[in-house]
């Protein structure tokens, strides 16, 4: 069952091991995430491993932390205490890296003892064998992207399904962005098509059939944006075509996110949605209960992100106002214009208009912070 969807059994990991331990790129990866280590010392270890959980406590979460010491100023984090490691929970965050907006949500359940999740994961980024037996090892499954209207569906209905099973029958938590893809322009909005992809995989009721998966939105804050430069060339050039990726730009998102300084990142587990709030949702026609309930959790998100001073430098900047002018010094207001007219000269177009959408993109949290 869920032979195309599901991630790996503890029974399938060994082998998967084997085929990463004799990846031709596996030796840079431990030199780059394990610096210092043994090379042959850890991959005779790493060929020990047998398990999901062996693989995520002696490698993966090993590997995260890593990351976020070589390229984050702080890590901090709230909202964990309202978990109960004895209950489960569909976690839905606003998505602006690739790899590591689910990463660190599995590093501080971790640190919090309470269960790691599964994570979804883009087929157009489950690509080469080394990727999916990293994936599949630690704990990922397959999103379709893609597809005819009818794929869509069936595709929708089988992650549906997969992910109630995961829930109500293996017991795992499930963390999935709030819409299709990264958020690119700094605006963190849910997808009523995600939430009704929640729904279909049951003919209960919708108050039941929604409660019983503990909706929990999480909202991550990075003081720089990862990819924010490129994110800015991609939004440009969507203005005026259709905007096709290159070759490999996926990977080379999820590079510069690993590798890219991020300053402090902030990560806050919000409060579940209630069975009331629901309730409240189910009074609408059947479109606007999910309009309904997305807005609770925009709401949730955006009243629970962490505000840096780069957010307000970019909205005084973009507003050409001085609203904010007491949330940051002037010596951060030259860094941080320094740092968007360093990146911006490398990018293609007209440069205010270059300047302005790379400037939304950090103004966004605090544009969704005001009271509407």
């Amino acid at each position: 069952m869920f032979e195309e969807t599901r991630p790996y059994f503890d029974s399938e990991i060994p082998a998967a091991i084997a085929r990463v331990a004799e990846n031709p790129f596996f030796p840079s990866i431990v030199k780059y995430l394990f610096r210092g280590v043994d090379f042959q010392q850890f991959k005779a270890e790493f060929l020990k491993i047998s398990t999901i959980d062996e693989f995520q406590q002696n490698v993966m979460l090993k590997a995260i932390w890593s990351i976020v010491h070589k390229s984050c100023t702080e890590f901090t984090w709230e909202g964990f205490d309202r978990l109960d490691n004895s209950h489960r929970y569909l976690f839905i965050a606003n998505h602006r890296d690739i790899l590591l907006d689910a990463a660190l949500l599995q590093i501080v359940l971790n640190a919090n003892h309470i269960q790691t999740s599964e994570i979804t994961f883009g087929s157009n980024l489950m690509q080469g064998d080394l990727v999916i037996d990293i994936g599949k090892m630690n704990k990922m499954f397959r999103i379709v992207r893609g597809g005819t209207v009818h794929d869509f569906y069936r595709n929708s209905m089988e992650v549906s399904s997969y992910m109630r099973h995961a829930l109500l029958e293996k017991g795992e938590s499930v963390w999935i962005a709030q819409r299709n893809g990264r958020t690119k322009n700094g605006d963190d909005r849910t997808a009523n098509a995600i939430l009704k992809m929640f729904s279909i995989s049951s003919l209960k009721p919708f108050v039941e059939n929604l409660g019983e998966l503990n909706i929990t939105p999480v909202a991550i804050s990075y003081e720089f944006e990862p990819c924010d430069f490129m994110k800015t060339q991609e939004l440009y050039i969507s203005q005026y075509q259709q905007y096709i990726k290159e070759p490999g730009e996926d990977l080379r998102s999820i590079l510069q996110g690993i590798t890219q300084f991020k300053g402090n990142v902030h990560l806050s587990v919000t409060p579940t949605i209630t069975r009331e709030e629901l309730a409240e949702c189910d009074l609408q026609e059947k479109n606007q209960k999910f309009s309904s309930l997305a807005a609770i959790i925009d709401q949730r998100i955006h009243s629970h992100y962490k505000i840096w001073n780069n957010n307000y430098i970019a909205y005084d900047l973009l507003n050409n106002s001085q609203q904010y002018v007491n949330r940051y010094t002037t010596t951060e207001k030259d860094a941080f214009v320094q740092y968007m007219e360093n990146g911006l000269k490398g990018l293609r177009g007209e440069p205010d208009e270059l300047r302005s959408l790379f400037l939304r993109i950090y103004a966004g949290a605090v544009c969704n912070s005001i009271p509407k």
